[in-house]
């Protein structure tokens, strides 16, 4: 499989990129400054998705399989911020989260539609089903906003065997977030999951591997949840 994974640097990204290659699959790997074998490129630049696309597919020898969008921002404001500063994090995290994503997944259906059919997986969060905090209220419609395009790229193309799927983690250990963890802020976090730890970047790494790759295609419009029961729809 040919695979473009967006946001591939850390975390969530950085732990898909390595377990999907280890499986033997070709993947062009994406972050906002490149380097390390990445490709650049700022996704708050409308221009940045086609110019990914691209680049990925000369990587790729002219063809994809998969495209794993996982790339995103969580930058908080404030409801007492200015209106200038308001619209400018609404506009930046729609732009980034969604918008891109929707760009990047545009092009893909229009290149698998080429070569008899693909797959999408969207990386969103739990944030989509439950909201998040009062200071990114943005960063939580942008999410529900990519659950809603996954299962309508799901309605709209399986007749073509384009195939789309999401993951919804919840909070996440990763590099980011261990010294958060360490703290009182975990301790809080922890107690409001179940299952007694945060989900790791392998475990969403994985489940983006089985739909990237294994998931049957009847499953086409699903999405898995890795919150530890903190949120059970």
């Amino acid at each position: 499989m040919n695979i473009l994974l967006t946001g591939a640097s850390r975390g969530i990204g950085a732990a898909a990129l390595e377990r999907i290659g280890a499986a033997g699959h070709h993947v062009a790997g994406h972050s906002t400054r490149g380097g390390s074998g990445l490709i650049a490129g700022d996704l708050a630049d409308p221009a940045a998705p086609r110019q990914i696309w691209e680049a990925a597919l000369d990587r790729l020898g002219g063809r994809i399989n998969v495209l794993v969008n996982n790339a995103g921002i969580y930058e908080g404001v404030a409801d007492d911020a200015s209106d200038d500063d308001w619209h400018a994090a609404w506009a930046r995290t729609l732009t980034v989260n969604l918008t891109a994503a929707a760009d990047l997944c545009r092009l893909a259906i229009g290149h698998f539609r080429t070569i008899g059919g693909g797959r999408i997986v969207n990386v969103a969060s739990r944030a989509a089903f439950r909201g998040d905090s009062a200071q990114h209220w943005h960063y939580a419609a942008s999410k529900a906003g990519m659950i809603g395009m996954t299962k309508s790229i799901a309605r709209g193309y399986a007749s073509e065997n384009i195939l789309a799927f999401a993951v919804a983690p919840g909070f996440t250990v990763s590099e980011m977030t261990e010294d958060y963890l360490a703290g009182r802020g975990g301790a809080a976090i922890v107690a409001d999951i179940p299952l007694g730890r945060v989900t790791s970047t392998d475990e969403v790494a994985e489940a983006i591997r089985w739909l990237a790759v294994d998931a049957p295609a009847a499953s086409t419009g699903s999405v898995i949840d890795l919150n530890g029961a903190s949120f059970v729809r």
